[in-house]
């Protein structure tokens, strides 16, 4: 149907419905990082946050671990391609350990979590995509982890890459969803630390092009842990032997709100994130002497 310009002239737009912040209801999206980043638990996490919602009785049952205060609670699908059942479930009650039991029984009204691993899914494949959208009719989220196990395209092709993007696009429309997939960055970004840039994605530029969000989640490197402090032992730099216990997570692409301020969260027991306030080290050790002084 085409768009009335006289009314879209004259009258207020409507309100943009956001999965979270900006992270626009209808798109599809990417979550990009080197492997065993934490990217499956970042996702996991925010999957149970939209879940859960961000309304004042959702946040007082603390369901929001990864601090996205989505706007509205939905339901949402998860298909797991990398992991087994027994590992899933592992990061599941990991996660359980810092939820009350209210945002445990919401998650589990709204979360659909499904293995796919070794089911050789194909989003590109009618069968196949005429199931997903019947199994996720009326979820405000779907969870694709990760690209590479829903399709047998050629990744570094430009127009392989279009046509399966288009194909999720046709997932959100047919179901109202969002369709956030994970993907791995190149290992030329991986290896020059350049993980947290647009450009990072492994093949074909339209998988990121074509999307309408990108966040990643990047590994603390060895100049941030030095500069960096979480006011614990002493105030110290973070240094070497700590940093592997934190990762920034960020925005590197959204098409419609301002970018977001990168956020840390450091991994507890089982792998789960959480977030951290880490602050400049040589600052924060300099207002310590001045106090000390004072």
């Amino acid at each position: 149907m085409a768009i009335d310009l006289l009314a879209a002239f004259e009258n207020e737009p409507p309100v943009l419905d956001f999965i979270w912040p900006g992270f626009l209801a209808g798109t599809v999206g990417a979550l990009v990082a080197p492997g065993a980043t934490g990217k499956s638990f970042w996702a996991l996490e925010a999957a149970m946050s939209v879940a859960c919602g961000a309304t004042v009785e959702s946040r007082a049952v603390g369901g929001d671990l990864v601090g996205l205060a989505p706007a509205q609670a939905g339901r949402v699908i998860y298909l797991a391609g990398e992991d087994p059942e027994p590992a899933l479930v592992g990061r599941i009650h990991a996660i359980g350990k810092h939820l009350g039991q209210q945002a445990r029984e919401v998650i589990a009204e709204n979360l659909t979590i499904e293995t796919i691993m070794g089911k050789r899914l194909n989003v590109m494949d009618d069968r196949h995509l005429t199931r997903i959208i019947e199994f996720s009719g009326g979820a405000r989220l779907i969870v694709l982890d990760t690209l590479s196990r829903i399709h047998s395209l050629d990744e570094n092709s430009n127009g392989d890459m279009a046509r399966l993007v288009a194909t999720l696009e046709h997932v959100s429309a047919s179901t109202g969803a969002s369709v956030l997939y994970l993907h791995h960055v190149s290992k030329g970004s991986a290896r020059e630390g350049h993980t947290d840039q647009q450009q990072a994605a492994r093949g074909a530029s339209a998988l990121i092009d074509n999307a309408r969000w990108c966040g990643f989640v990047a590994k603390m490197t060895e100049k941030e842990a030095e500069g960096l402090t979480d006011r614990a032992f002493d105030r110290r730099s973070i240094g070497t032997e700590r940093r592997h216990f934190f990762v920034r997570f960020g925005v590197s692409k959204q098409n419609y709100a301002t970018a977001q301020v990168d956020r840390w969260y450091m991994q507890q027991g089982g792998g789960v994130l959480l977030p951290v306030e880490l602050l400049d080290a040589k600052e924060d050790c300099g207002k310590v002497k001045h106090r000390a002084q004072a």
